[in-house]
């Protein structure tokens, strides 16, 4: 009980500052396609570590926004926890002007507020919360802010992977489910193009010389409908389809877009599998087949489900409930916990409308969740 007196009660004094941060930081537009707002975006994070005291480290980019690692508590510490967040998010430029920021019956509405700016204004506040107490972590904290996870983490996988091998926990700030609960699993997301290639011909005068790439795929969409299994939680979405030049041509090209979400890793390998062994049906059809998953699934395996309830004893301390689900979207976190590390997810702030025009946190949770992640960072004892 004294915990929670000390520390709910510093860290709500916060609120309004957590608010006016989390404002700054959605006025700075930053869609993953636009190096320079993201950019912008990071410096102004980046100011905010150094003003905490922590060593701030840039890893330039050619064709996205930097990515930055930051260093606080004892760097020469025997373990580390690392935390994830990103910068970039769906939003074009300018949407602000259509869309802007207002506050209303305690919410904070505003392009990224929810996914995942909330988490950031969240992850400082724990730091200067922690600073106000004169507490200091035990373990070397590793921040790690990357600029291209909404299109698939390509840049920033390779360091987040490497910084996870170092550290005994993951902290991901992606938003909480909507009633606050943490993300225990995640499905892991597949992105594949079929390609099938045919033979043109005149679609009036000659069509029996033609063979018609776009009835491959038709042929094709059936099968790749086989293969989803709801049950295990497979789903096989045919979500583009592009082909075909004039009405009076027997189309030589076709492909199409196939979005793949798997919940477990045998599955992964079985779709995996299965879009590789594609073969055409018509005679003188090819196939190519580009593209896999992109991310692998975070299973609630025993290791998700420990990590949890030692999550869920500190919350406990701050007079908190966590309750858990998961989610068929993914994060940066499914490459974590794919290695086996332990890690917690969904920390960010509560509230909803991620990618749309009703996106908002609700402004209590900033520092409710602040405080948690503070106490994450203080009283983890490694698994």
């Amino acid at each position: 009980m004294t915990l929670f007196i000390a520390w709910m009660e510093r860290f709500f004094e916060l609120r309004e500052e957590l608010a006016s941060l989390l404002r700054e930081l959605a006025l700075r537009e930053s869609p993953t396609t636009e190096k320079g707002a993201v950019d912008r975006l990071g410096e102004f994070v980046a100011d905010h570590l150094r003003d905490l005291g922590a060593r701030v480290e840039r890893i330039p980019q050619e064709t996205v926004g930097d990515h930055w690692i930051a260093t606080w508590g004892d760097p020469e510490a025997s373990s580390q926890i690392l935390t994830l967040c990103h910068l970039d998010t769906v939003w074009p430029l300018g949407t602000l002007a259509r869309m802007p920021i207002r506050e209303e019956n305690g919410r904070l509405y505003g392009p990224g507020v929810f996914d995942m700016k909330g988490g950031i204004a969240i992850l400082l506040g724990a730091l200067q919360g922690l600073q106000a107490l004169a507490v200091r972590p035990p373990h070397r904290i590793r921040m790690l802010f990357t600029s291209d996870e909404e299109t698939g983490s390509e840049t920033s996988r390779p360091l987040i992977e490497e910084e996870a091998r170092r550290s005994h926990l993951v902290l991901c700030l992606e938003p909480a489910l909507p009633d606050g609960s943490l993300k225990t699993f995640r499905k892991g997301v597949g992105d594949f193009v079929v390609a099938a290639y045919g033979r043109s011909a005149h679609a009036g005068a000659d069509p029996q010389r033609g063979v018609n790439a776009i009835e491959e795929l038709a042929y094709q969409i059936m099968r790749l409908r086989g293969l989803a299994d709801p049950r295990r939680g497979t789903t096989v979405t045919v979500g583009v389809i592009r082909g075909g030049t004039r009405p009076n041509v027997v189309p030589e090209y076709a492909e199409m877009v196939v979005d793949v979400r798997v919940a477990t890793r045998s599955e992964m390998d079985r779709i995996e599998k299965a879009f590789r062994n594609l073969r055409p049906v018509l005679d003188g059809a090819r196939l190519e087949v580009r593209g896999g998953f992109n991310r692998p699934p975070m299973e609630r395996n025993a290791l998700m489900v420990a990590t949890f309830e030692r999550a869920r004893a500190i919350a406990a301390e701050l007079g908190l409930t966590l309750t858990e689900g998961g989610t068929g979207g993914g994060s940066d976190a499914n490459f974590t916990a794919a290695l086996g590390i332990p890690t917690l997810d969904g920390l960010g702030a509560i509230g909803n409308g991620a990618h749309a025009l009703d996106e908002h946190v609700h402004i209590d949770s900033l520092p409710q969740r602040a405080a948690l992640v503070a106490a994450l960072l203080t009283r983890w004892t490694v698994l």
